[in-house]
């Protein structure tokens, strides 16, 4: 239980003291009315001694009694009835609440921190009312009269014959049997007569004769003359008197008498409400001296009000009501000085000592005797015959007859009462023990008489004795209490005494630190028929678990809720609402959603109520913001309950700021922000650029992938080098992109928020009027100092500010969420001022949608059905028969009145609202930047960086381009040419200059040479025009090659440029505001198969200055698919034919081209048609195709292979000194009947963008594997030079397609380059094996790395030979035997140093086969030349041959041994086998 002002003994002593009536004259009553107050009410402060008391015991031993205080009353000769004690009750508890400031105890048990109050006002003003207001029975005496105060004034004209008016009336109400009520202890009532003089009025010297006269009559210890009222009117206000009333009358203004004066109950024709009226007969003139005052009972109500909540009950009411406010707020005691506060004080003292206590000490004395005599002969007669007669055992009698013995009543002699009178007499003067003996002695009496309610009573004031006894003697007897309580209870159906003894005993246990009992008590003691009670028990019940020494935390929790249930129920809103407050504490957070969710409903509806409108919102909306388990119908009802709400709390503050909506949820971090308008579409054969957009996903790999390629183009347009205020340009901004610096807006360009919404309920919502909130201050970039700088202006005030000259805002007028969706909304800003922007949230009215009213079969449309739905929170659903919700899980019950005035508004919002109830608020969008991890500080604690996203400057204009493809194809063959066209337009309003494109894949384009001439603009089908420069040539002359020289420089390749930025070639290199220009484009397919992914990014500056942007971008991804064509793979070797005459082209090569159709793919292509092959070098050039098909162009059909053999020589001297340095030769070999002229675009600048990307892979390669190659030697190195060719094969090809039933002619080219002689090349990128994970070995060299030496093959290319000799030769062997046949040794240098040769002609057999044909001839003559050759020199040697028979005989060719001159070391030696010229 909570902690009391009082402890448990002055509490029991403060509830039983002896009681004193109080009867007065007219005049007496007036005079103390001077004071705003009864006589009563005037002792009423100083009733408590302030000094001990001594009174003697029956055994004649002295007892002391300590604090007593006596209770003066009134007299009512009406008892109170139960409806109007519990009205007062009510009362009492509703006007005690928690103290404004008090300081909250703070309870640590386990992981919660409860704030708990650590007193409980209410609960104490609420026992005290009950004590006070109980009814006096008849089997007890603790509340019967023990003495009468007689009341007169000194201005009555006879106040002797008054006061024996007033005894004779107190005599009549005691012993006539007219009256039942009050009660008096014994019938011989001690009567105290008071003479009340008024200084102010009276005269002194009278009073003082009569109050001689009265000790005369009554003697001195029988009457008091008390002065009071000495304070003149005259005397100001200045003086401060005390007022001890207020601490009496303010907490019980319910039990004051001064409401009996303006509280009359109606009339009725019931004996009880006639007997004032009659007064019993006494004659009139006794009646005219008798105040009328003592009819009813304070607590008297209506006799016709049966009910707690009847209509007769009201008027009554507002009566008590009015009467305590005008008592409360009027002075108490104005006439009164402190000397009359002593002298009253005196005469409470005077009465207590001389009058009360010894009639108290002389009736216990009394009683005593009596006892004692009665015991000796006829207590002990009845007990024995009762013994004789029934036998020793008390028969056990059955619960039936337990409950009629309940009922057994006593007369008003019997003994057992007059043991029980001398026990609370006893009790009541402190006198413990002796009490205690009493009621045990009392206790065995009634139980043997089956006397239940009796011995009930007896137990519980016996438990008391025992505890109240100093020293502590026995043992508190709790059993005695439950006994009692269970009697009480159960037997004689008084659940008035249960509540008082459980309210003593739970005092007691409580005192004694055992909670645990305490609260079964208290929790027993509930039932249905009093919710007032039943709440303060549970909750003292959950302050007994909270104060234990484990505290229960959830059992407090739980009967918090049980108390604030009842307080609800009690019609006590504030009370419930403070419990379930309470309460909450320790379900939050812990998962039981649920038990939250029914916590926060509750304290929503009685908040709402009581006219707490904020924290009614704040409960509903934690209910909607939690992660709710609860069904559609109940989160609808939840939801309309917040609205309404809501509605109410926006009504009484109009023009305050909008509040926070709970719903949706809005997923921050998942806000995106793009800068731009969006793209035109594409349209028809029209192609747009991708660009960026919200619709697409952000990776960071082509995120990073798009900033290599704008810092590669930002550093070719700054000469190298990349600024320091560069700022990667980001349209789109989200969570993974770097949003520390401020994003940079253009004027006239939107900005779009991306707002993720998420609906966490089951129901749909409906957003309307969705809008951004944003903040704009002015600024003007241009200026370097801000000097007109004007105020910023915002949305957040004047909603309807949707279009202004700085920023228009877009409004979505409708924007429906389903169930449980997440979704977005995009919301647009457009600037119109150059400044500062802030994007603060977004604006809405959230309301339901119409179509949801009914789910699961419930129609939420008329209130009484919403009602029912939000009360019950476990059982939300209304069966379709009409069965009622289970009452035991209806824990949202309130009385019919609170459900009708609360849910009144939303039936009647239903009817005039078209989508439902709608509400405007607000919610913030506050982003978290990336948590910082850079410094140590930063890796020790938890620091977040900013987030600019929503924050962007907003600058001047720029320009701005879009970008169209025009027939830009998806597929293609690998290497297929195909022409397109870009247009470009610039849609802003300023001009661009400075376009470049920057691609990672170069070779897949090209925009021509800057020597060609523009195209026509609008291609036509692809199958009647050729994407190349065509000649048509003569059929007789396609063998031969037609050459033709070009520099590089034309087509980009030496412009100094990296090849991945490519200068667009805009006419003047300006494009105007709103022109357009279109430009052909060639693409050639990848090489490789698959899907290619190409990114394009295009390049732009403004033709002004500009302060924050530099440039702009637009970017373009194309997603070609390439197929199979052709491979093409080629060799090159030294051609053997020497002519030692003809030494122009005896320099020559011969070129072997393999071409397979690999194309596999069903797109329908028939044949490849091969037209062309063309070469392209500084060195060599093709001469002629050796081998001309008859077809003149080759055809391959799926899977067919084609060989062609082409004869290649080096460029003439004359052609290489006629043309500058660095031009390359281009030789056409025509297969078909047109020539395609492959020095021109756009042959020559796919064949260049390849030579490129080939160079740019080997330096990649170089760098690669540079450390760990192994040294070349220079004999190397320049057998190496010797064997380059450095020849570029071109094949152009043309295949033939159906498609549509249409037969289409693609055209390509594929790229072959020879490096050396006897490599062989191919067409197609040679994928690299993965090697083998080999375990890793250290390996400690021993002698330094040898240079290498070139290898035999190498050196076998040095030097070209051969020989000369006719193939027939006759000769008569008969004439002569020997045949001599001249030969002709030619010899040919091959490399550009000299070369010493050893020619060896010996014979050295080294096989059967060659034994024999040196038996056939040998050569004549000197068999071992010494010569020395010049770079590309030709020598000849005249050489022999003798034969010795006829026949066909291979010659045996020399042995040959070369070394290049300028080297001391011996090379191996190179044999060439030689063959006939």
């Amino acid at each position: 239980m909570a902690q009391c002002v009082q402890s448990v003994h002055e509490f029991i002593q403060d509830t039983f003291v002896p009681m004193v009536a109080v009867l007065c004259s007219e005049a007496a009553e007036s005079s103390t009315r001077k004071n705003n107050l009864t006589f009563a009410e005037l002792v009423r402060p100083f009733c408590r001694l302030t000094s001990e008391v001594h009174m003697r015991d029956p055994n004649n031993q002295s007892h002391v009694i300590k604090n007593l205080r006596i209770n003066v009353t009134s007299i009512v000769t009406q008892p109170p009835q139960q409806t109007t004690i519990r009205k007062l009750l009510s009362e009492v508890v509703s006007a005690s609440q928690p103290a404004e400031g008090l300081v909250a105890n703070v309870i640590t048990a386990g992981d919660y921190d409860l704030n708990i109050s650590a007193t409980t006002p209410w609960f104490e003003a609420y026992r005290e009312c009950f004590f006070q207001s109980m009814p006096p029975s008849d089997h007890e005496f603790l509340h019967h009269y023990l003495a009468c105060m007689l009341v007169v004034s000194s201005r009555d004209s006879d106040p002797v014959e008054q006061f024996l008016k007033l005894s004779q009336e107190q005599h009549r109400i005691q012993h006539s049997s007219d009256y039942s009520y009050p009660k008096w202890f014994i019938p011989n009532t001690l009567k105290y007569y008071v003479l009340l003089h008024d200084v102010s009025e009276g005269e002194g010297e009278r009073a003082e004769s009569v109050y001689e006269e009265m000790k005369q009559r009554y003697g001195t210890q029988g009457c008091y003359l008390l002065k009071f009222n000495s304070r003149m009117p005259s005397s100001g206000a200045d003086e401060q008197i005390p007022d001890p009333w207020s601490q009496y009358l303010n907490r019980n203004n319910l039990q004051n008498q001064e409401i009996c004066d303006g509280f009359v109950p109606p009339a009725s024709k019931s004996k009880e409400s006639m007997t004032g009226v009659e007064l019993d007969g006494l004659d009139n003139s006794v009646n005219a001296g008798i105040p009328n005052n003592f009819k009813s009972h304070p607590y008297q109500g209506s006799v016709k009000s049966r009910e707690l909540d009847g209509p007769n009950q009201a008027k009554p009411l507002e009566a008590v009501n009015a009467t305590m406010k005008q008592n409360s707020s009027s002075a108490r005691g104005l006439s009164l000085t402190l000397t009359d506060h002593d002298r009253i004080r005196q005469f409470i003292q005077e009465f207590t000592f001389r009058g009360l206590l010894p009639h108290i000490e002389k009736t216990i004395r009394q009683l005593n005797d009596q006892l004692v005599s009665r015991k000796g002969l006829s207590r002990s007669l009845f007990t024995a015959t009762k013994k004789w007669f029934s036998g020793s055992k008390v028969p056990e009698k059955t619960l039936n007859e337990l409950k009629n013995a309940s009922s057994l009543l006593y007369p008003p002699e019997a003994p057992e009462l007059q043991i029980r009178k001398m026990a609370d007499l006893c009790f009541l003067v402190q006198h413990y023990d002796l009490a205690y003996n009493c009621y045990h002695t009392a206790k065995k009496d009634f139980l043997n008489d089956q006397a239940m309610l009796y011995a009930a009573g007896a137990l519980e004031m016996a438990a008391a004795s025992v505890f109240l006894q100093p020293g502590a003697q026995r043992q508190y007897p709790s059993h005695y209490m439950e006994t009692a309580i269970q009697t009480y209870k159960d037997l004689c159906k008084n659940l008035v005494l249960a509540e008082r003894c459980t309210l003593l005993s739970a005092e007691i246990l409580k005192s004694q630190a055992k909670y645990s009992e305490a609260a079964t008590l208290l929790i027993r003691m509930t039932s249905e028929d009093s919710d007032l009670r039943s709440a303060i028990l549970l909750e003292q019940a959950a302050h007994c678990f909270i104060n234990m020494r484990s505290p229960m935390v959830r059992k407090f929790a739980f009967h918090m809720i049980l108390a604030g249930h009842r307080f609800g129920k009690a019609d006590q809103r504030k009370h419930a609402l403070r419990c379930y407050s309470q309460a909450m504490q320790v379900y939050k957070g812990k998962g039981w959603s649920l038990a939250e969710d029914h916590i926060n409903f509750t304290i929503g509806r009685q908040s709402f109520t009581l006219r707490q409108l904020d924290n009614a919102v704040s409960a509903f909306r934690h209910i909607l913001i939690n992660d709710s388990k609860q069904t559609a119908a109940q989160q609808e009802a939840f939801l309309r309950e917040y609205l309404y709400v809501y509605k109410s709390v926006s009504q009484f503050s109009p023009e305050g700021p909008l509040p926070q909506l709970p719903l949706p949820y809005i997923q921050s971090s998942a806000t995106r922000v793009f800068f731009g308008h969006d793209r035109r579409p594409s349209e028809g054969e029209k192609q747009a650029a991708t660009h960026v957009s919200l619709d697409q996903e952000y990776e960071r790999e082509a995120s990073q992938q798009w900033k290599e390629l704008e810092e590669r183009v930002v550093t070719v347009v700054n000469k190298g080098t990349i600024p320091q205020n560069f700022q990667h340009t980001q349209y789109c901004l989200n969570s993974q992109t770097d949003n520390l610096r401020f994003p940079v807006a253009v004027v006239e360009e939107p900005v779009t928020v991306e707002v993720v919404f998420k609906n966490p309920l089951k129901v749909p919502l409906l957003l309307s009027d969705l809008s951004l909130l944003w903040k704009f201050n002015f600024r003007d970039f241009t200026k370097v100092s801000e000097e007109d700088a004007r105020e910023s202006i915002s949305n957040e005030k004047d909603l309807h500010l949707k279009t202004s000259q700085s920023i228009v805002t877009e409004v979505i007028n409708e924007f429906q969420i389903s169930g449980e969706e997440t979704k977005m909304a995009r919301l647009k800003l457009l600037p119109r001022q150059t400044g500062e922007l802030h994007v603060l949230g977004v604006v809405y009215n959230l309301s339901t949608v119409p179509s949801a009213a009914k789910q699961d079969g419930i129609d939420s449309s008329p209130g009484t059905r919403v009602a029912a739905n939000c009360l019950n929170v476990s059982s939300p659903y209304l069966a379709k028969s009409g069965n009622k919700p289970q009452a035991t899980h209806n824990l949202h019950q309130s009385s019919s009145t609170d459900q009708l005035e609360y849910y009144h508004g939303l039936s009647w919002t239903e009817g005039k609202v078209p989508h439902g109830l709608s509400v405007r608020g607000r919610q913030d969008l506050e982003i978290q930047g990336p948590r910082l991890n850079n410094t140590k500080e930063e890796k020790t604690s938890v620091k977040y960086g900013s987030d600019r996203r929503l924050d962007p400057i907003i600058t001047e204009a720029m320009p701005l381009l879009e970008v169209f493809f025009i027939n830009f194809p998806t597929g293609l063959l690998c290497g297929e040419l195909r022409k397109t066209y870009v247009e470009f337009v610039n849609v802003s309003q300023c001009p661009l200059t400075g376009l470049k494109v920057v691609c990672k894949d170069p070779d897949f384009f090209s925009f021509g040479s800057k020597t060609a001439a523009l195209t026509p603009l609008s291609p036509t089908a692809s199958e009647n025009c050729s994407a190349y420069k065509t000649v048509i040539t003569d059929c007789a002359g396609t063998s031969s090659a037609i050459t033709s020289s070009v520099s590089p420089a034309d087509f980009g390749v030496d412009s100094g440029n990296p090849r991945w930025v490519i200068d667009v070639p805009l006419p003047d290199s300006v494009l105007s505001p709103g022109a357009s220009v279109q430009l052909p484009m060639w693409l050639r397919g990848p090489d490789e198969e698959g899907v290619h992914e190409i990114n394009f990014l295009f390049y732009y500056e403004s033709t002004k200055p500009h302060s924050k942007l530099s440039h702009r971008v637009l970017r373009h991804t194309a997603i070609i698919c390439t197929s199979r064509s052709l491979s093409v793979r080629a060799t090159a070797c030294r051609s053997n034919a020497l002519d030692a005459e003809a030494k122009s082209d005896i320099d020559n090569l011969l070129v072997f081209l393999d071409v397979a159709n690999i194309n596999t793919s069903e797109a329908g292509v028939r044949e490849f048609h091969i037209i062309q092959v063309s070469s392209c070098s500084e060195h060599w050039k093709l001469q002629k195709c050796i081998n001309p098909t008859e077809d003149k162009d080759a055809k391959l059909s799926n899977r067919e292979r084609a060989k062609l053999c082409f004869r290649a020589t080096r460029c003439q001297r004359s052609e290489a000194t006629s043309c500058t340095e660095g031009r390359y030769i281009f030789a056409d070999i025509v297969l078909g009947n047109e020539q395609i002229i492959s020095s021109t675009t756009p042959c020559a600048d796919f064949f260049f963008q390849s030579c490129c990307a080939v160079q740019s892979r080997k330096t990649a390669l170089q760098a690669t594997m540079g450390p760990g190659r192994p040294k070349t030697g220079d004999i190397t190195k320049l057998v190496q030079k010797c064997n380059e060719v450095d020849l570029n094969i071109i094949v152009l090809w043309k295949a033939y397609v159906v498609e549509d039933n249409k037969q289409l002619i693609l055209e390509g080219q594929l790229h072959v380059a020879l490096q050396s002689i006897g490599k062989e090349a191919c067409s197609l990128p040679q994928v690299q094996e993965a090697q083998e994970m080999v375990l890793l070995k250290f390996v400690r060299p021993e002698q330094p790395q040898l240079p290498t030496r070139p290898s035999l093959e190498q050196l076998s290319h040095l030097i070209k030979i051969s020989l000369h000799y006719p193939e027939y030769y006759d000769h008569s062997f008969h004439q002569k035997s020997l045949c001599l046949v001249p030969v002709t040794l030619v010899l040919f240098n091959c490399c550009q140093i000299e070369v010493d040769i050893i020619v060896d002609l010996r014979h050295k057999a080294t096989s059967p086969e060659m034994l024999e044909v040196h038996g056939s001839f040998t050569w004549l003559g000197q068999t071992q030349y010494k010569l020395q050759l010049k770079g590309q020199e030709v020598h000849t040697v005249p050489l022999k041959a003798c034969f010795v028979h006829a026949g066909s005989t291979t010659s045996a060719p020399p042995e040959f041994f070369a070394k290049l001159a300028d080297q001391n070391v011996q090379c191996e030696t190179s044999q060439q086998n030689s063959t006939p010229a």
